[in-house]
């Protein structure tokens, strides 16, 4: 199984191809270590690397069809299993114009070892991308996603980045000081794209932004913008943020923003 791909020259997506998830844990290189650990090649039990397969704590919904889409980022080819079947599955618009910011900006945003956390994660392209350009990167998303976010991050990252990116449950608004107590959870920068949509839970995103931006804290948010609702999220946005409008695609709709939350 693929864990780190070769470069291409182009950017942004590459194409697809249909893919089934059955099997999607099956495949072993021969002398592979197995997932309790073992293994290896003959005579070298000693050298034990990790696996999908050993590293996997969360198992993919079995959605109906997946499909095998193709990006170029930083350098590297990421292949991304998706399904139209949930919105959590899929890449959106908004995911790949924060990737294209995060490579052009690298040495400015200083992102080697920077803590960051990436909330809506999805099927994972943005956290997978910031991996790649060094950083410490904390996925989050609902317990129904998390699977094949995993399945996404471990397959693009292991063995090819300095640090392999972490998965966890992020519910807005619910649990955060239990879950992710400011005594412990510090982050550079927080990564979200395309989490503003027609949903109910709009104060409770915005509960979850405020809630994890501590001084020094950079929140990045892209977001393609198809309904009032998100305007009017925007503007409790610019309430609670000092925010920076970093760059705008017309043909699109998507907005980057930078905020710093206000404090008083």
């Amino acid at each position: 199984m693929d864990v780190c791909l070769s470069s291409v020259q182009q950017s942004g997506r590459l194409g697809g191809e249909l893919s089934s998830p059955a099997g999607w844990l099956e495949t072993k290189k021969e002398g592979a270590p197995q997932k309790d650990g073992t293994g290896g090649p003959p005579g070298d039990s000693n050298k034990i690397e990790p696996t999908l397969h050993s590293l996997q704590k969360f198992v993919p919904t079995d959605y109906a069809s997946y499909t095998q889409e193709y990006y170029q980022f930083a350098g590297k080819k990421i292949v991304i299993q998706e399904s139209i079947e949930s919105y959590g599955a899929v890449v959106w618009p908004g995911a790949t114009a924060l990737c294209h910011y995060l490579e052009e900006h690298t040495d400015e945003l200083n992102l080697q070892d920077a803590k960051i956390l990436e909330i809506g994660a999805g099927p994972g392209l943005v956290s997978i991308v910031a991996s790649i350009l060094g950083a410490q990167v904390t996925a989050t998303d609902l317990p129904d996603v998390l699977g094949n976010l995993q399945y996404n991050l471990l397959k693009n990252t292991l063995k090819c980045t300095t640090h392999l990116p972490e998965v966890k449950e992020l519910v807005w608004g619910e649990d955060l000081e239990q879950n992710f107590p400011k005594s412990t959870f510090y982050y550079d920068y927080i990564l979200a794209s395309d989490v503003v949509y027609h949903h109910y839970f709009l104060d409770k995103l915005l509960t979850t932004m405020v809630y994890f931006s501590q001084p020094g804290t950079v929140l990045l948010w892209a977001n393609k913008f198809r309904f009032s609702t998100d305007y009017e999220f925007l503007d409790k946005f610019n309430q609670a943020f000092d925010t920076t409008l970093l760059a705008e695609y017309p043909e699109s709709s998507i907005k980057l923003f930078k905020g710093i939350l206000k404090w008083d």
